[in-house]
């Protein structure tokens, strides 16, 4: 079930908001919140929220290390063991 089958105008959300946290808190996709015709927000539940956030830090190191890799900020895995044995021992 994709987004565009869960568009609902803010007074339905108004109207049923604990069927829809309900709905959510079981696993519901996703509510697109619609005001004027427009879409204006999401209504997820926490557990969905805190993974995304996860996934996207994730992804933001993952993006950080391509960038590293790509300027030469980067050391070979070869000889890291003796690298950090000196710097312990400054």
């Amino acid at each position: 079930m994709g987004l565009e089958t869960r568009i609902k105008p803010i007074s339905y959300l108004k109207a049923h908001s604990a069927e829809v946290i309900r709905d959510l808190s079981e696993g519901a996709a996703p509510l697109v919140i619609t005001q004027n015709g427009e879409a204006k927000a999401v209504i997820q539940d926490v557990v969905s929220y805190a993974e995304t956030q996860e996934l996207l830090a994730l992804l933001k190191l993952l993006a950080m290390a391509r960038d590293d890799m790509a300027s030469g900020r980067v050391q070979p895995l070869e000889g890291l063991k003796d690298r950090i044995r000196a710097r312990a021992a400054r």
